[in-house]
């Protein structure tokens, strides 16, 4: 019965020291799965007040093998209280291999998940980020959800 209790007690301790991980923020938005993600859609992630100077962003996209094209493209908008941008850019996340086609990033089934860094640092003062598809499609098949993490 004691060994029990200390095999319980392990399990829950090593459950707790997991959860507690190296992200200060992390949040995914799933976008239509019949549909895809329209061209028009955004996805908001509201940061709020966390303390972000010199931390590590990261953009997370969930996608499966239907996604039609080997990258993607999209926009990353950071604001401020006000909803004032501070900063605008347009970047490439490659999700398959160009000559093997191959899905990068892990996942199991067909749905994987490929992590990018955010192409620059967020500034002080930012409190959202919002996504937007740039592949010019207005309904994107394939993509499931996209994320944003921010590492301590």
């Amino acid at each position: 019965m004691n060994s029990l209790r200390i095999l319980c007690f392990l399990g829950l301790s090593l459950c707790l020291y997991s959860c507690s991980g190296d992200r200060l923020y992390e949040d995914y938005i799933s976008v239509n799965e019949t549909s895809g993600w329209n061209q028009y859609d955004s996805l908001s992630f509201v940061i709020g007040d966390l303390p972000i100077q010199d931390k590590k962003p990261i953009i997370g996209i969930r996608f499966t093998e239907n996604y039609p094209f080997s990258n993607f493209y999209m926009r990353v908008i950071s604001k401020d209280s006000t909803g004032q941008i501070t900063e605008n850019r347009l970047i490439n996340i490659p999700l398959f291999d160009s000559k093997s086609g191959e899905p990068l990033g892990s996942g199991f089934g067909n749905t994987y998940t490929k992590f990018d860094t955010m192409p620059f640092q967020l500034k002080e003062g930012t409190k959202s980020i919002v996504l937007l598809q740039y592949m010019r499609q207005e309904n994107l098949p394939g993509i499931e959800s996209a994320g944003i993490k921010i590492l301590k």
